[in-house]
């Protein structure tokens, strides 16, 4: 499927910017997106488009919704949503910024910053406790079936959905844990990334084992560890056909299923939370055709 954004189903870059985009002016939505479709090429800038952007264009997009509310086992996941989200992707931070402005730029009067993450590669993939992020993704065929969307419907093949939040890590906390504490845990060894068939069932590993759920709950993970003078975490990015896959993995997590709580929780939580329809490309731009943008 060559029509997805291509940043999707690359590795993650060595650096990137997330922005967050609330509406200002409603009446040049539609100006501000023909302007950022030639701006974003799907691989150095991914776009999502929120429900409230799409809900006004009065747009009819299968599968979008608000970020829900996940409440179960004193853990309350928040929901932040948005209008628009941009991952800016590269290798260098000054670029970035650039790239940043130039995307801000185009989108006024429309839509106006309300979040920025900058983010970063750490080693080859991991968190910031030390621990691979992203191990179980689907690779080459079973990662273009469980990320992006297979339609006849105009502007929507090639489409996905991502989920998006920002995790505060208490580093401390972890680094208080005696080794293999930690690995019970992620559920995996940090040392050879080696999955431990002894951790307890609320290891993270065990929580969210994609095949174990029915229908089985594989998504594509493309997080990245933040830090900032506010403390450092993950900024956890997750693109699939539906959210369905997300949403069962976090109703387990948060012990919604089982009364079992993720073990992740013991030092990290979320702070935001929300919902995106990332559109396909066409002729090396955003393919908005299922906006009906002007109509």
């Amino acid at each position: 499927m060559n029509n997805s954004q291509p940043g999707i189903l690359k590795p993650i870059p060595i650096s990137a910017r997330y922005l967050i985009f609330s509406i200002e002016d409603q009446y040049s939505v539609s100006e501000a997106l023909s302007r950022l479709s030639s701006l974003a090429d799907g691989d150095n800038v991914v776009v999502g488009i929120g429900h409230s952007t799409i809900s006004y264009l009065g747009a009819d997009i299968e599968g979008i919704k608000t970020f829900p509310s996940f409440v179960s086992c004193g853990i309350e996941i928040p929901a932040t949503h948005g209008a628009l989200w941009c991952w800016v992707r590269g290798s260098d931070r000054g670029d970035l910024i650039h790239k940043e402005r130039e995307i801000t730029q185009a989108l006024a009067p429309a839509f106006a910053i309300e979040n920025i993450v900058d983010a970063f590669r750490h080693g080859e993939g991991l968190d910031l406790s030390g621990y691979e992020d992203g191990t179980e993704n689907p690779k080459g065929d079973d990662a273009i079936a469980c990320a992006l969307v297979s339609s006849k419907e105009k502007g929507m093949d090639g489409s996905s959905f991502v989920a998006v939040q920002q995790w505060i890590h208490d580093l401390n906390t972890f680094d208080d844990m005696e080794p293999i504490e930690q690995d019970h845990t992620i559920g995996r060894r940090k040392s050879d990334n080696e999955e431990l068939d002894d951790a307890p069932a609320s290891a993270h590993v065990k929580r969210t084992a994609q095949e174990d759920f029915s229908p089985e709950a594989f998504v594509i993970r493309r997080s990245m560890p933040w830090a900032n003078e506010a403390g450092e975490g993950l900024n956890f990015v997750s693109f699939g056909k539906s959210f369905d896959a997300f949403e069962a993995q976090l109703n387990r997590m948060t012990g919604r299923d089982d009364q079992i709580v993720d073990a992740l929780f013991r030092f990290t939580r979320p702070i935001t939370g929300g919902y995106f329809w990332c559109p396909p490309i066409a002729e090396g731009k955003l393919d908005l055709t299922a906006l009906k943008l002007g109509k």
